[in-house]
């Protein structure tokens, strides 16, 4: 596959910028979208906040960074957040006091930081990879690692099997350096740019472009065809893909086609996906 070329076993931890993720993050209790959009949309789709929870169910969060998931989940559910950058950890481990949470620091691409003899259990009811594939050389392996910590498809005629849901920078319409904002002054239209979506793309992202030693994390774009492949070549069935528009309004002489491109143009992509 394309991806191929781009999964080199490379340290995509967000350890160097921690305090900066703490801080646009509120240290853990999540920015503007994790409350609006994307936290309320992953409850609802696994289900996770209904009051007939099941008491068994269990979360696995893959690349947990500082909690952010844990803090909006019914009490009871056990939970498992696993990061393998430390002062993320070292923050949700602070933040959260839940005793049915726990954190570890571990390398989510490799089955030894996924290990039964470190995480302790198997058979989780839920996966989760919230925002962060996208920032992981080697998504695939990400995705394999899921799949061997879910309950698979059960014999018993009731029973579920292990979810997985999936959150993503749109692929298709939010690829760093390679799609922008334009405006069509004829037509009075806000419209978005794409200029490469295919191949398979490594950025560096500086995370304060202002600050010429701002520190550089790395971004990596796959189309939405090579995670299909990834989910099934890992053992899942595609239950549901949904795209999640911003909730914001503008004010003033653009508000009009600001709000249509807002609109029209997701900035988030999930997937839903269940183990065979």
């Amino acid at each position: 596959m394309l991806y191929n070329s781009l999964m080199r076993k490379q340290n995509t931890s967000w350890q160097k910028v921690a305090p900066w993720y703490n801080r646009i993050t509120d240290q853990g209790r999540g920015h503007y979208y994790h409350q609006h959009v994307v936290i309320p949309g992953v409850l609802r789709l696994l289900d996770l906040n209904s009051k007939n929870l099941n008491q068994e169910s269990k979360v696995l969060d893959l690349a947990c960074g500082n909690g952010v998931l844990a803090k909006s989940l019914p009490k009871s559910v056990k939970y498992t957040g696993i990061d393998i950058a430390e002062d993320l950890v070292k923050t949700a481990k602070n933040e959260d006091k839940n005793y049915n949470h726990r954190y570890l620091v571990g390398d989510v691409t490799k089955p030894e930081g996924l290990a039964p003899r470190s995480l302790g259990e198997v058979g989780f009811t839920h996966a989760t990879i919230i925002l962060a594939l996208q920032n992981i050389s080697d998504p695939k392996s990400v995705i394999e690692n899921a799949a061997r910590h879910l309950i698979p498809s059960p014999a018993k005629p009731l029973a579920e099997a292990g979810k997985l849901l999936i959150v993503l920078n749109h692929p298709a319409f939010r690829i760093p350096r390679q799609s922008s904002w334009g405006i069509d002054e004829a037509r009075k239209i806000q419209y978005r740019r794409v200029d490469k979506y295919m191949s398979p793309m490594e950025i560096p992202i500086n995370m304060n472009p202002s600050d010429k030693n701002s520190q550089v994390t790395m971004s990596y774009h796959f189309p939405l065809s090579d995670y299909s492949k990834m989910l099934k070549d890992a053992g899942f069935v595609i239950n549901l893909i949904e795209e999640w528009t911003s909730d914001k309004e503008s004010e003033g002489r653009a508000r009009r086609m600001e709000n249509r491109s807002r609109d029209e143009i997701p900035l988030f992509m999930t997937i839903l996906a269940t183990k065979k």
